[in-house]
């Protein structure tokens, strides 16, 4: 369980930078303790929670990278063709016998080398008459082999505390004999909004709701990262009744989340009930769409009001909740996948604030080109399901024209 001080999340300054938010996460929140082993097959997306030696070296022994023939370099004669008499064939998973002088092996993929042997022929490279072999000069000594502990030695760091575990990290682990890894638990999220004016789907709307849906936006986000998300429903307009369910929250998890409801008018009760039971501040962030989002403490579990409109809530999660939820969970910082394309468009923005336009993205002949979604507004959910990347503005830029180089986040690496 998360403990966190009521002050950590305090910012004296006007405008924060998105580095600037993210450098405070990783100075004053500390990572979650706690340890488990799992199955490699249950391991995909948990964070490691100790360093991964090589208890045996990779590959485990001297073999051939190729199918060919092995024999000594030694026996090669220099400049010319070397004639070397066969005797013996090894295939992957048996035993090699020793090689003696001015004889080969054939040799599989796989296969231990001879004791003996240090270079492979690829087979299209040799040629055979009845039991010789005839190799062309030229060969390197060790080509086409592969040492024992040519990948990682034994003994070696094969992975690091805090990588988040995906296919190639698990078939890594499972190449070094392990069954089981060590990792963090899954941090326990939980996702709630607020106001009479939502209602759930599949309810009935009343004539001036809407449906609740960056709770399910901001599960669906969280779901992607080390977490298990709990939902946590819409709470009531209601201080005390907000009161008593955000306490009963943080007892049961480490990190809130919510979106809107936060700020100072009457009908906000989400920012009374915190300072009831702990702090909250608001951090202005130098971030379109997104700028205001609450920091603030429950019982000492944290918890992240995210802005209300709903493209707005996704850019900031990104950048504000994400690097929180792997920072607790024990994960390493990672950012964010950005590609190279050319606008399509022309654009003004104000400096100082980094600024995420929605674009479609397609390949021409002059690389991957971006086009701007027609429309502005961060309510307008249509908007991502008709894009396919946020184009990144740094806070710099204030024009952007037709040609331009842009930075793009596709959303394929991001939801």
């Amino acid at each position: 369980m998360a403990q966190l001080s009521d002050d950590c999340f305090v910012f004296g300054g006007p405008l924060l930078s998105v580095e600037e938010a993210q450098t405070l996460i990783l100075q004053r929140v500390a990572p979650l303790g706690g340890e488990e082993a799992v199955a490699l097959t249950e391991a995909a997306g948990r964070v490691l929670a100790r360093p991964l030696l090589a208890h045996t070296p990779l590959p485990p022994f001297f073999n051939s990278a190729v199918d060919g023939y092995a024999f000594r370099h030694a026996d090669l004669t220099p400049g010319g063709e070397t004639r070397l008499r066969l005797a013996g064939r090894v295939a992957a998973g048996e035993a090699a016998s020793p090689l003696a002088p001015g004889t080969a092996a054939r040799i599989f993929t796989g296969a231990p080398m001879p004791e003996g042997a240090d270079t492979v022929m690829m087979q299209e490279d040799a040629r055979t008459e009845g039991d010789a072999l005839l190799l062309p000069p030229g060969l390197k000594p060790g080509s086409n082999a592969r040492p024992a502990g040519e990948d990682i030695a034994r003994g070696a760091e094969a992975l690091p505390e805090g990588v988040r575990l995906r296919a190639m990290e698990i078939g890594l682990a499972a190449a070094l004999g392990h069954a089981s890894l060590p990792v963090r638990p899954k941090l326990r999220v939980g996702v709630f909004s607020t106001g009479d004016e939502l209602a759930e789907p599949g309810a009935a709307l009343g004539p001036a709701q809407t449906f609740d849906s960056n709770r399910f936006t901001l599960m669906a986000l969280a779901a992607r990262l080390p977490c298990a998300v709990s939902d946590l429903g819409i709470l009531p307009d209601d201080r005390d009744a907000t009161a008593r369910a955000l306490r009963d929250a943080a007892s049961r998890h480490d990190l809130l989340l919510s979106s809107g409801g936060v700020s100072t008018g009457e009908e906000d009760h989400v920012r009374a009930a915190v300072e009831a039971a702990g702090r909250l501040v608001f951090w202005r962030l130098a971030l379109k769409p997104g700028r205001p989002a609450a920091m603030g403490v429950v019982d000492g579990t944290p918890m992240v009001g995210l802005p209300g409109n709903p493209v707005a809530a996704v850019v900031t999660f990104l950048h504000l909740a994400r690097p929180l939820i792997l920072r607790l969970a024990g994960a390493r910082p990672e950012v964010l996948s950005r590609f190279a394309a050319s606008s399509r468009f022309g654009y003004r923005k104000k400096a100082g604030r980094r600024e995420y336009v929605r674009v479609a993205l397609w390949s021409g002949e002059a690389g991957l080109q971006a086009e701007k979604f027609p429309r502005e507004g961060a309510g307008l959910l249509s908007s991502l399901t008709l894009s396919d990347a946020f184009a990144e503005l740094p806070e710099a830029v204030t024009e952007v024209s037709p040609g331009d180089a842009l930075a793009v986040l596709p959303f394929s690496s991001l939801f």
